[in-house]
């Protein structure tokens, strides 16, 4: 299965974490666009100046680990295309030329479910898309959770439970999924 993640789910550090551990399972393929790549950077912009320098090295490595996971659409392929915020069109663009199954996105209203299936496409956030996951192979995927909460617990000095850390990430049914299975 091949998932765009737009900006807006890779933005968040332990969103980000938690889907890129996931792909990195084999769990599904990732793909984005330098677009999405760049709104993201200009999002940690607003942390300040080394906001957007760890967004860009993130950037950089990731490139390196999914190196399949950049894609382009053509120009004619964002023209033809139509979403109720036409900045969003990119993102539909380069699900439709990554030949993606589905766009994990936090804007249900920006992708409507219909003009996403007329391209074959379907729309997920990034809670149902983990519980999904989670269901589908609970091990990897409390693999990815426990590395992503150990993570968290080594940077803050703050000791997370998964519940928690996933409830601060607005992945509230993930986390409860995740505590009842574990």
């Amino acid at each position: 299965m091949r998932v765009l993640l737009d900006a807006c789910v890779l933005y968040p550090t332990v969103m980000r974490e938690l889907l890129l551990g996931c792909a990195a399972k084999g769990l599904y393929e990732p793909r984005w666009s330098v677009r999405i790549s760049e709104e993201w950077a200009r999002a940690a912009a607003r942390l300040g100046p080394e906001g957007e320098a760890i967004a860009r090295g993130e950037i950089a490595v990731l490139a390196s680990r999914f190196p399949r996971a950049e894609v382009a659409a053509a120009p004619d392929l964002e023209r033809r295309l139509w979403l109720p915020d036409a900045n969003d069109i990119h993102v539909l663009a380069s699900a439709v030329a990554g030949h993606c199954d589905v766009i994990v996105t936090m804007n249900a209203k920006d992708f409507p479910r219909d003009l996403l299936a007329e391209e074959g496409l379907s729309r997920a956030d990034p809670d149902n898309f983990l519980l999904g996951l989670y269901e589908a192979s609970p091990g990897p995927v409390g693999e990815v959770v426990a590395s992503v909460v150990a993570e968290a617990t080594r940077l803050s000095g703050e000791a997370w439970t998964p519940r928690k850390l996933l409830r601060k990430a607005r992945l509230n049914r993930f986390g409860k999924a995740v505590e009842a299975g574990g």
